[in-house]
């Protein structure tokens, strides 16, 4: 996997860390640098260590898989992509809450890095060099979940949805990639 397209990858999955952490921005109304420091260092170590658990949960049965490993990979990565589209169409908003206890970061750390994890299981089928993959990750989550925060304070929830539609699509389309590259029919 070449760098822009695990770039592409990690912006997608971010996109979740980035809708929270906008709400948590508007709820704070005026987040001080320990806030936008909490939210990145939340988000971003979870959206890395959670490809590093999935990639691990598959490395023992890559050699089961390794004839479909592209379906396997466009598929987890096309469900991922439509749900976050699905919930950013919507309409449900989610209420806002300012908390950043330990309690309250852990649980949204969680909720948006599963996506995470089943990308690890595709790091896995795919054979992707994993540390270059969880730093890159873990940094553009860090970076998005802070700018996020930041958003959120000054514009409220107008670019909620938006963002999770573009991570959706980003990782539908690099789904479709990943299983075109596989089958052959193009090379990037």
């Amino acid at each position: 996997m070449n760098f822009a397209t695990l770039l592409l990858l990690a912006i997608g999955l971010s996109m979740d860390a980035f809708a929270v952490s906008v709400c948590k921005g508007l709820s704070l109304k005026h987040p001080d640098f320990r806030a936008y420091l909490s939210a990145g260092l939340w988000f971003g170590v979870f959206q890395a260590l959670m490809p590093v658990v999935g990639y691990y949960l598959i490395f023992n049965f890559k050699d089961y898989v390794a004839a479909i490993d592209h379906w396997i990979a466009f598929a987890l990565l096309a469900a991922i992509g439509a749900n976050m589209i699905r919930e950013a169409l919507s309409g449900r908003e989610s209420p806002t809450n300012a908390s950043m206890d330990f309690k309250t970061m852990l649980l949204l750390a969680i909720a948006t890095s599963i996506d995470a994890l089943a990308v690890g299981i595709s790091f896995g089928c795919l054979s992707v060099k994993l540390l270059p993959a969880v730093i890159t990750i873990g940094i553009t989550t860090f970076a998005l979940s802070c700018a996020g925060m930041k958003i959120g304070s000054l514009f409220g929830l107008r670019y909620k949805s938006k963002a999770e539609i573009v991570g959706g699509v980003i990782l539908i389309l690099l789904g479709i990639k990943i299983l075109l590259e596989h089958l052959k029919i193009i090379n990037f």
